[in-house]
């Protein structure tokens, strides 16, 4: 029967904006996935540089003359993945000192990157610190005194900012970051003791906020309220802290579709809100000259990934279809519904060598761990596919191998290939097993 439900109605609108179909199989970066998966293995994460340069340009033009992009590189944490922004202007937000330690193989210039984390070690500032740093962004009290100790003993002045938990008014997205007790920032009603143990400090350059409301956001209302709640707390501190604010980072959580009946974020609309929140800028004496930022990170890579895997057995089990793949949760944790989700859905699915089949029937996609959670599509349409092909997970460039439990059943890692105008790059090597003694 042919598909058309809402899962496959999604996968054929992703592959129609960033891929191509020639002869019934999928293009990525100018290749063929089915021979992606013949050259370098499965499983594999594939990521098409294109579609990484086509986001940003995007985002670039619709906050142009507003706000400047930083690549929150916890999304994917490639350093070949991060060099494509880096190439084309961008900053890096890390939350790590071995983020910062792959921000600057990209390539980064440390002035341009940002350090966020409720819970960073002295050992991760004064790494951050020693090799330069952008600005810290500041989230507890215990967090002041580290730096300054740190800024101290090195005979340093450290840039930071501080991150604000703002109300609950200002909340949004699927995954709300603030607006109730949380490890995350100072709470927004906590600013005046904030700037009072900054002025204690000798080592220290106060210089900005930070905000971070919520994740996965789609709706371009709720991101422009943000925003405008974000310039709003901003003009606040700098009022209370008698100062001009050189720097306001408004956060990420720029979404993009998942599942059936996604809306896609509106840039246009974005666009269109932009003035307002010029003109609120301009209106505040104290944060007109500051640098306004913002740090996506899925919705730069999440389009551009795939991950590959490839069918071990088709089954049959009490009327119900599995495809067993050799690929699963162990790689992709977030695509399986686990990472985070309450109602378990799929992502879309696609059978990279056969896009032209007509003739499709519901089935689960499932890995070869021992655990049914170890589910890439619990009920997806897809032909009748057999040992040796191939399926592609969608949306897959953003939270995929570095926010999975890769040592699960100590199946190999997958390689990772960055793949764009007919070339395929390497960037991580599919783990062999060992040989036995």
């Amino acid at each position: 029967m042919p598909a058309t439900d809402e899962k496959s109605a999604l996968a054929d609108t992703l592959v129609a904006e960033h891929f191509a179909v020639r002869d019934g199989r999928l293009i990525a970066g100018g290749i063929a996935v089915d021979e992606l998966a013949e050259r370098f293995g499965t499983p594999l994460f594939v990521y098409d540089a294109g579609v990484m340069k086509k986001s940003f340009a995007r985002l670039s033009e619709a906050v142009a003359g507003f706000a400047e992009i930083y690549f929150s590189i916890k999304a994917n944490p490639n350093p070949a993945v991060a060099a494509i922004f880096v190439a084309q202007g961008a900053g890096i937000e890390i939350a790590s000192a071995g983020e910062y330690a792959r921000a600057r193989r990209a390539g980064a210039d440390p002035m341009r990157i940002l350090f966020a984390g409720p819970g960073k070690r002295d050992d991760e500032l004064d790494y951050a610190i020693a090799g330069g740093i952008g600005e810290i962004h500041l989230e507890s009290f215990e967090e002041i005194a580290q730096v300054e100790a740190i800024a101290r003993k090195r005979g340093q002045k450290v840039p930071v900012s501080i991150r604000i938990n703002p109300v609950a008014a200002a909340q949004g997205g699927a995954m709300r970051m603030g607006g109730k007790p949380a490890p995350f920032g100072f709470d927004e009603e906590q600013v005046g003791e904030v700037l009072q143990a900054l002025a204690a400090t000798a080592h220290l350059d106060f210089c900005g906020v930070h905000l971070f409301a919520g994740t996965q956001i789609l709706d371009a209302d709720v991101l422009l309220a943000q925003w405008s709640h974000g310039i709003g707390v901003a003009a606040s501190v700098a009022r209370q802290a008698q100062r001009p604010l050189r720097s306001i980072d408004l956060g990420g959580g720029l979404g993009i579709p998942y599942y059936s009946g996604d809306g896609v974020l509106d840039l246009d609309r974005v666009r269109a809100g932009i003035p307002a929140l010029q003109q609120a800028l301009r209106d505040e004496p104290l944060i007109r000259d500051a640098r306004v930022v913002v740090e996506p990170g899925r919705y730069l890579t999440g389009p551009s990934g795939l991950y590959v895997a490839r069918v071990i057995a088709s089954k049959q089990s009490r009327g119900q279809r599995f495809l067993i793949t050799d690929g699963g949760m162990h790689h992709h944790l977030a695509a399986s519904g686990n990472l985070g989700q309450v109602i378990k859905r799929d992502y879309p699915v696609v059978a990279p060598a056969h896009m032209n089949a007509t003739e499709l029937s519901p089935c689960s996609v499932v890995g070869p761990l021992c655990t049914p959670l170890d589910t890439l599509a619990r009920k997806t349409d897809m032909p009748d596919l057999k040992a040796g092909d191939l399926i592609a997970v969608m949306q897959s460039g953003a939270y995929g191998l570095s926010a999975s439990p890769s040592g699960f059943l100590s199946h190999p890692q997958p390689a990772e290939i960055v793949v764009g105008d007919g070339q395929a790059i390497v960037v991580r090597e599919r783990e062999k097993l060992e040989p036995l003694p």
